[in-house]
C-alpha cells in the first residue's frame, strides 16, 4: 500500500523529536512508536523479497475483451462480465429497442480487424454522447470503420480459449481495475510503462519518435543506484524509442530472448528484465504480442514460455512476473475510466487540436502477476493510496520499482508519485508457496491460416522500421517519403532484424575499442536496405 511507509516514517520521526529527555514518553506513545518501527521494518523485508521482477508488455486487448468472462467460472469475485452489458448503435431518441444495441458475448475468436484506437477514437469509445465516461460509445465508434465490426469488439474469450490467463488468474494476482496511462494508442502508453509520462505524446508523433524521448526512466534510476537491468527482445526493442537507451553506458543491456532463458537457468536474471514479443507475423515465427491481427494463442504460449523459464529458475522464490497489455486496442470494457483527481505528469499538454492535459486515464488493460510471495487467487482493486484518487496504472510499475529496490532518486513524475503501488500483495505471507504450478497449461492457436506476411505494415509496425532506419543511418526527413508503407511485414521483419543486428555489434564495438564516452550515441552509415522492388 502506497500511503503506509511514508506516513509512518514521518509520524516516526516528527514522534522522535517531539519527545523530551527530562520526561520519559507515555506508554501510548513507546506503544505507536514500537508499531511504527515494526512496520518500517516489515516493509523493508517485502522490499527483500522480491529481487528479480520480470515484465511482459502486450499488444492492444482490453480487461473485458481478455479477462471478463472469468468472472463466470474462473473467479466471481472479479469485476467482470454478466452478459447484459450493451452499447447502442444510434444515439436517436427514438432507438429503444433491443436489436438497436448490440450486447457481449463469449465467442470471440481470431481477429482479423484492427478496431480503432486512436485519441479520438478512445474519446468517442469511452463518452459516448455525453460528457462523463458512460464506455457507451465502442460500438458506434466502430461502425465509423465497418458494418461488421461493432460485433466484434462486443465479444470476449471463455476461459479456456486462454488457458494460460485463466491459470494465472487461479493461482495467482488479477488486477481488475488496472488503465491505460492515457486514452490512446501503443507508444504513449509503452512509454508510461517505463518513464511516467509520454513526455507530451497522444500519438505516435514520428519526428519524436525518432529523435528519441528525452524523459528519465526506471532504467536510469537503477543504473545509478547500481541495479542491473536487461531487455530481451526477440525481433526489435521498443525500448529505444527512449533516446537514454541508445547511450552506449546501456550497450550491454540489450539480449535476444534466448539469453533469458539461459540467464535464468543460471540464476543470473537481474532486478529488471523487459521481455520484448515478436512484432511481425512470419510464416514459420509468427507474432506473439497479441495485436490484431496476431493470434492470441501464440501470445498465450509466450507468457507461458516465460512463466515455465521463470519458475524452472533458482531465482523463483524471489521473482516476480508482471503481464500487461499496453492499451485496450479498441475493444469493450465496461468499468468507467479515472477524469478525477488524475495529475498531469510533468506540465506538458498534448498537441492541437486537443490539448489534452494528461488528466484522464484510458481504458482499462489485463494485468496479471505471479510470484510465489502471492497468495492464490488474488484479485486486487483499488489501491490505498498515496491520495484519495489514486489508481492502478503502468505508472504503478515504476512507483513500485522505486520501493522494492529502495532506489534513493525522486519520483520521475508527478504521476508515479500519485500512481497506487503494489508492494503489499507480497506482504501477506511468511515464506514463499510451494504449490505454484510448475508448468502452465499449453494453449491452442485462435487462427487455423497461416500468417499473413505479405500484408502492409500497421501504424506501429511502421514506427518500428523507422526508428530501425535511423539507426541504420538513414536521415531522418528522408523517411518522410513514406517508402515504409511500401513495404509487407515480411520485408520489413527482414529489414529491422538486419539493422538491430548490426546495430548493436556496432555498440559493442564502441565499446571494446575502448570509448570511455557512456553518454554517446552511436551513428551508423546505411548497411541495410530499407527500400523495397514494391511499385
Amino acid at each position: 500500500m502506497s500511503i503506509v511507509q511514508p506516513q509512518r516514517t514521518d509520524a516516526f520521526r516528527v514522534s522522535r523529536r517531539t519527545i523530551s529527555m527530562e520526561e520519559p514518553p507515555s506508554q501510548t506513545t513507546t506503544v505507536f512508536l514500537l508499531i511504527a518501527l515494526l512496520l518500517v521494518v516489515a516493509t523493508a523485508e517485502q522490499q527483500q523479497r522480491i529481487k528479480a521482477v520480470v515484465i511482459l508488455v502486450l499488444e492492444n486487448r482490453s480487461f473485458d475483451h481478455m479477462l471478463g468472462w472469468m468472472k463466470e467460472s474462473v473467479k466471481s469475485s472479479i469485476d467482470g462480465l454478466t452478459g447484459s452489458e450493451c452499447n447502442p448503435r444510434s444515439n436517436s431518441a427514438n432507438d429503444t429497442t433491443s436489436s438497436l444495441s448490440i450486447c457481449v458475448s463469449n465467442d470471440a475468436g481470431f481477429v482479423e480487424a484492427d478496431p480503432g484506437h486512436s485519441f479520438e477514437d478512445v474519446m468517442q469509445q469511452v463518452f459516448g454522447s455525453g460528457s462523463v465516461p458512460s464506455m457507451s460509445g465502442f460500438v458506434q465508434q466502430a461502425l465509423t470503420i465497418s458494418d461488421s465490426l461493432p460485433q466484434i469488439v462486443m465479444k470476449g474469450f471463455r476461459p479456456e480459449k486462454l488457458p494460460v490467463f485463466a491459470t494465472l488468474v487461479q493461482e495467482f494476482a488479477v488486477f481488475d481495475r488496472w488503465f491505460s496511462s492515457i486514452p490512446g494508442p501503443t507508444q504513449p502508453n509503452r512509454l508510461f510503462v517505463y518513464s511516467a509520462t509520454s513526455h507530451g505524446a497522444i500519438r505516435h508523433d514520428v519526428l519524436d519518435l525518432l529523435r528519441g524521448y528525452p524523459q528519465r526512466t526506471i532504467f536510469d534510476s537503477l543504473h545509478d543506484d547500481g541495479h542491473d537491468f536487461a531487455v530481451y527482445f526477440q525481433i526489435f526493442p521498443t525500448t529505444l524509442f527512449y533516446r537514454n537507451m541508445r547511450k552506449l553506458k546501456y550497450a550491454s543491456k540489450f539480449h535476444w530472448f534466448s539469453a533469458f532463458r539461459e540467464h535464468a537457468r543460471a540464476g543470473r536474471l537481474p532486478s529488471l528484465s523487459v521481455i520484448e514479443p515478436r512484432y511481425f507475423d512470419i510464416v514459420g515465427a509468427e507474432a506473439d504480442d497479441d495485436h490484431p491481427a496476431h493470434d492470441v494463442g501464440k501470445g498465450q504460449m509466450l507468457v507461458k514460455d516465460v512463466y515455465d523459464t521463470l519458475r524452472s529458475s533458482p531465482q523463483w522464490n524471489e521473482s516476480l512476473l508482471i503481464v500487461t497489455y499496453d492499451e485496450h486496442g479498441g475493444f469493450f470494457d465496461h468499468v468507467e475510466t479515472p477524469y478525477v483527481g488524475v495529475p498531469n505528469p510533468d506540465g506538458l499538454r498534448g498537441p492541437s487540436p486537443f490539448f489534452f492535459e494528461f488528466d484522464r486515464l484510458g481504458v482499462r488493460v489485463p494485468t496479471i502477476m505471479a510470484s510465489p510471495w502471492i497468495k492464490r487467487g488474488t484479485v486486487v482493486r483499488r489501491p490505498n493510496g498515496p491520495t484519495k484518487t489514486s489508481e492502478y496504472e503502468h505508472s504503478s510499475i515504476p512507483a513500485t520499482l522505486k520501493k522494492l529496490f529502495g532506489l534513493s532518486s525522486d519520483f520521475l513524475t508527478n504521476r508515479d508519485a500519485w500512481a497506487g503501488s503494489f508492494e503489499h500483495i507480497f506482504g501477506e505471507l511468511s515464506s514463499p508457496r510451494t504449490d505454484c504450478p510448475e508448468v502452465l497449461p499449453k494453449p491452442s492457436p485462435t487462427r487455423s491460416t497461416e500468417a499473413k506476411e505479405d500484408s502492409n505494415l500497421s501504424e506501429f509496425q511502421r514506427e518500428l522500421v523507422e526508428l530501425a532506419a535511423v539507426l541504420n543511418g538513414e536521415h531522418i526527413f528522408n523517411l518522410q517519403n513514406g517508402s515504409n508503407k511500401l513495404m509487407t511485414v515480411k520485408e520489413a521483419n527482414a529489414f529491422v532484424n538486419c539493422t538491430i543486428k548490426r546495430y548493436l555489434d556496432a555498440v559493442k564495438e564502441a565499446v571494446k575499442m575502448g570509448n570511455e564516452d557512456e553518454g554517446l550515441i552511436v551513428n551508423m552509415d546505411p548497411t541495410c536496405n530499407i527500400y523495397t522492388n514494391n511499385p
